[in-house]
C-alpha cells in the first residue's frame, strides 16, 4: 500500500507546521520569495527537498514548492515561485506575521559525490530554487568541491543581474553577469536565455554547458556531476548533454501533485533501470533521479 510505504519512509522526517511568514519580497516577472519560521523543516532540509504548503484557508489544494534555502539554526525556510493560478496569487497576498500549514521537508534530494567535486549546477525557470540550495550546501561543506552555476530564464531572473568579476575564461568576455549571491559566495555563475538580457548567453543552458564541459581536460571531466531541475525539455537535453560526454547526472522532477506524501500516487511515472521498468513516485522516490532512469536510450 503506497500510502504504508510513505509513512514508513517520512517517519521522523516529515512535519506539519503551523509556518510564520516573515517577509514577501516581490521580485521581477510576477515572482516572489517568500521566508518562512518553519523550525522543523528547516532542521531536516536537504537541497532537492520540497514543502507543500496551503496557500489559504480557503483553498484546500496545497501547492508544492522547492526549498531555496533553509537555516536550521534561525529555523526558517525560503520558497520562490511565480503566481500560476489563484492559489499562489492568494500566497503572494499574505503578510509578515500570518500562519499558513506547511509540510515538508519531502522527497529525496541530490546526493553530491565527493569523488566528482567538480559540480555542473544547471537551473531553468522554476527549477532555479533547489539549485540555490545546492550551491549553498557545497559553499558550507567541508569537503573541497569545485562547483559552476548556470541558469536559464525566458522571464527577467528573479534577482537584480550583476556583473561578476569571478574569471570564467570558457567564455565570451561579454557574458559577465551573475546573480549577486553566488557572487557573494564565490560560485562561478554565468546566465542563459534567448531573451537578450544584458551580459547573458544567447541560447539554452546546455550550449553553455557544453562550452564549460568541452574546456575541461580529460581529467577534469572524469571529476564532474551534473545535476539539473527545470522543465522537461531543457531536463532531457542535459541528460543528453551528459551522455554525450559520459557523465554522471541527476534530475529534480517537475510534476503535478495531490497529496505529495506518496499515498495517492498522483504523480507517479515511469523509470527504467538494470532490472527493468517501474513505476515511482516524483513526491517520495523523488523528485531526484539518476537521469538515466528516467531518459532510457
Amino acid at each position: 500500500m503506497p500510502s504504508a510505504v510513505a509513512s514508513k519512509t517520512n517517519r521522523g522526517t516529515l512535519f506539519v507546521e503551523a509556518a510564520r511568514i516573515i517577509n514577501v519580497e516581490a521580485l521581477p516577472g510576477e515572482q516572489f520569495a517568500i521566508r518562512l519560521d518553519a523550525p522543523k523543516t528547516a532542521a531536516m532540509a536537504s537541497p532537492g527537498t520540497f514543502v507543500h504548503i496551503q496557500c489559504d484557508n480557503m483553498i484546500m489544494m496545497r501547492r508544492p514548492l522547492s526549498i531555496m534555502r533553509a537555516n536550521p539554526n534561525h529555523g526558517w525556510i525560503e520558497v520562490l515561485y511565480k503566481i500560476l493560478g489563484k492559489g499562489l496569487k492568494a500566497l503572494t497576498e499574505k503578510k509578515p506575521g500570518e500562519i499558513i500549514s506547511s509540510i515538508g521537508p519531502i522527497g529525496k534530494g541530490f546526493t553530491p559525490n565527493p569523488q566528482r567535486p567538480k559540480s555542473l549546477l544547471i537551473g531553468g525557470g522554476v527549477g532555479i530554487p533547489p539549485m540555490i540550495f545546492l550551491a549553498e550546501y557545497l559553499k558550507d561543506d567541508n569537503r573541497d568541491w569545485d562547483p559552476v552555476m548556470i541558469m536559464g530564464s525566458e522571464i527577467p531572473f528573479p534577482f537584480k543581474l550583476t556583473e561578476s568579476e569571478i574569471p570564467t575564461p570558457w567564455l565570451a568576455e561579454n557574458i559577465v553577469n551573475t546573480m549577486p549571491l553566488m557572487e557573494k559566495w564565490l560560485i562561478p555563475t554565468r546566465l542563459a536565455s534567448l531573451n537578450n538580457f544584458a551580459g547573458t548567453y544567447r541560447g539554452f543552458v546546455t550550449g553553455l554547458a557544453n562550452q564549460y564541459i568541452e574546456s575541461l581536460s580529460s581529467e577534469e571531466k572524469e571529476m564532474v556531476e551534473i545535476f539539473a531541475c527545470g522543465p522537461t525539455p531543457m531536463l532531457k537535453a542535459v541528460a543528453e548533454l551528459a551522455e554525450k560526454f559520459n557523465l554522471a547526472c541527476q534530475i529534480s522532477l517537475e510534476e503535478f501533485m495531490a497529496c505529495a506524501v506518496g499515498g495517492c500516487a498522483g504523480c507517479t511515472i515511469l523509470t527504467n533501470n538494470e532490472q527493468g521498468t517501474a513505476m515511482k513516485r516524483v513526491c517520495v522516490d523523488g523528485p531526484v533521479f539518476n537521469a538515466k532512469e528516467i531518459f532510457a536510450d
